[in-house]
């Protein structure tokens, strides 16, 4: 019996094991011992009453080096459950998000997004106006478990939003700057150019100008599920309000999930007579205060995709 329980074994192959609430310890033992973590599901058994019956603990275990029946029930024992590792990048959208869960396996789409659309209590003691969890879902690197579920992810994602909030001051105006934030989120990816395409977007609201943004509009279209990877002419006619080519304003909400960098931003837009940039093929953009000088971007812009078609 000792040799049975101290000689180390593995299995084949990496295996996992999820172990739900409640399943009773001859299970577990047998599960172990189909799956090649241990020799013997009745040794197993065996130690887990001399050790006084020890509580084992839910959550799914990866088993893939040897180890001993020893080894392998201690970590029961303490909990030493596998965690699946999922980069949320900034800009995510919910319908990033929940693909990225699916295929980390954590949990399915579907059920995510049911949570994301409408478990908006999570957020309401600072922001009582979202009609989702659009744009507080804060971009990191997280740990989850199987057995956590998709209100748990949520949450865990919520909690950091807050936690980053409170470290960079955002105790007011949050749903209106979690919305500006999310849009230059989508619109430049250079740290530097953030506070000036905030401080853009803002001339343009208080000029009463559209603010006529792509990312809006690929977001209105990823609404009604019509969106294929390419804006067409009947995406910038949808009648929706996030919709900013038709509808001036700020959209409803955020269209994305902004990084720090972009809530600072949105706090504290750079001031300046800006109201229009666009690209630079350089990877940044060129800023105009006339539509003119706009205009011109818009050729040197073009000139410069049609220079790199030609190499």
């Amino acid at each position: 019996m000792s040799f049975v329980l101290l000689a180390p074994t593995a299995p084949g192959s990496q295996q996992f094991m999820l172990l739900k609430p409640g399943t009773s310890t001859r299970q577990i033992a047998g599960d172990l011992q189909r799956v090649g973590a241990i020799r013997s599901a009745n040794a197993f058994l065996l130690y887990h009453y001399l050790r006084g019956r020890r509580t084992l603990k839910a959550g799914e275990y990866s088993f893939e080096h040897p180890a001993n029946a020893f080894e392998i029930y201690n970590r029961l024992a303490r909990g030493d459950v596998y965690s699946h590792t999922v980069v949320v990048p900034e800009g995510f959208n919910i319908f990033d998000i929940a693909k990225t869960l699916e295929e980390a396996g954590v949990c399915k789409r579907e059920d995510f997004l049911k949570i994301a659309r409408t478990d908006t209590s999570l957020i309401a003691d600072i922001a009582p106006e979202p009609k989702s969890l659009e744009g507080y879902l804060f971009p990191d690197t997280y740990h989850f478990s199987r057995t956590q579920t998709p209100h748990d992810v949520a949450a865990m994602m919520v909690k950091r939003f807050k936690q980053e909030a409170a470290a960079i001051g955002l105790n007011a105006n949050v749903h209106r700057t979690v919305t500006l934030a999310s849009i230059v989120e989508k619109e430049t990816g250079v740290r530097s150019e953030r506070p000036l395409v905030a401080g853009v977007f803002e001339n343009r609201l208080a000029h009463h100008i559209g603010l006529a943004t792509d990312p809006s509009v690929i977001y209105a279209s990823l609404l009604v599920g019509k969106f294929d990877g390419t804006i067409h002419q009947s995406d910038l006619a949808l009648d929706s309000p996030y919709n900013t080519y038709k509808f001036a304003g700020l959209p409803p909400g955020p269209i994305a999930n902004p990084g720090r960098e972009s809530l600072k931003a949105a706090m504290q837009p750079t001031q300046t007579d800006y109201l229009y940039f666009v690209a630079n093929n350089l990877g940044g953009h060129n800023f105009a205060r006339t539509i003119d000088e706009h205009n011109h971007n818009v050729a040197l812009y073009r000139q410069g995709l049609a220079s790199a078609g030609k190499k």
